[in-house]
């Protein structure tokens, strides 16, 4: 775990930065890949102008969920942290709210279909969750709560984990996370061999995530807990389940009605 890759003078280039600007290139070049393989390409030009909108539209929300329902104590009487994403506390789920707002606003502008797009971007989109992940741990933030026991991630000196539990072995919540995602990544992948309703390689993704992120919030050790003993991420993870579950039917209708439509 290295916060620092190394300096240039006085400049830190940290493993936090370049792993999260990696997360979004790799998603992205995910992301075209499929448009072309799919025969999407006249939809690659607009993922491209895309890309960067719905990269600073999930930094913003990633920052918000984080500061006003993760750690809004913190951050309450350090408001000059507020802004130093540099330092981490970066939601996953806040990014992605933020970059389905923005990315609606670029679809309602250019009469493009949302959840195409949503599918295509969807195994893009689970693979960068899982290379952040990776950020998490070099940064040491994100991370789980004490095993009490022998076992478990032991942080290094200067990471928050460190400062929060000190030479306590912590559940490797992060990692876990991380090797997760590259499971969903995969089953997408074979998800994606058949043919599916408009949406619904989006939604499986939502669902398999949001399950995963509520099973290992209960290992973590760096969030408030509310009524049931909740986090701010298990809040979020059980209301996306349900929509989606509930969307599932809707498109499947909607994209049968479409078919048959079409066939006459």
């Amino acid at each position: 775990m290295h916060q620092y890759w190394f300096f240039i003078g006085s400049f830190p280039v940290r493993a936090y930065s370049t792993l999260f600007l990696l997360a979004f290139l790799l998603g992205l070049g995910v992301t075209v890949y499929f448009a072309k393989v799919e025969g999407k390409r006249h939809l690659v030009d607009h993922l491209m102008t895309l890309g960067p909108i719905l990269f600073i539209g999930g930094l913003i929300g990633s920052r918000i969920w984080q500061v006003f329902f993760f750690d809004w104590k913190y951050y309450s009487v350090h408001p000059d942290q507020i802004i130093a994403i540099w330092n981490g506390g970066l939601s996953i789920q806040g990014g992605i709210v933020g970059s389905i707002i923005a990315g609606l606003i670029y679809i309602w502008r250019h009469k493009l279909s949302f959840w195409e797009i949503a599918d295509l971007c969807a195994p893009g989109l689970i693979l960068g969750q899982s290379i952040g992940r990776d950020a998490n741990l070099m940064n040491g933030d994100a991370f789980g709560s004490p095993t009490g026991g022998d076992f478990g991630l032991l942080y290094p000196q200067g990471t928050l984990a460190r400062l929060t539990y000190g030479n306590k072995p912590l559940w490797p919540a992060e990692v876990w996370e991380g090797q997760g995602d590259i499971i969903i990544f995969a089953l997408l992948l074979l998800l994606k061999q058949r043919r599916w309703p408009t949406g619904w390689i989006f939604l499986f993704e939502m669902i398999l995530y949001s399950v995963e992120r509520f099973l290992l919030e209960i290992l973590r050790g760096d969030s408030p807990r509310f009524l049931f003993n909740w986090d701010a991420a298990q809040w979020t993870s059980a209301p996306v389940v349900i929509i989606c579950i509930i969307l599932l039917p809707i498109l499947q209708h909607y994209d049968r009605k479409k078919a048959r439509q079409s066939g006459l």
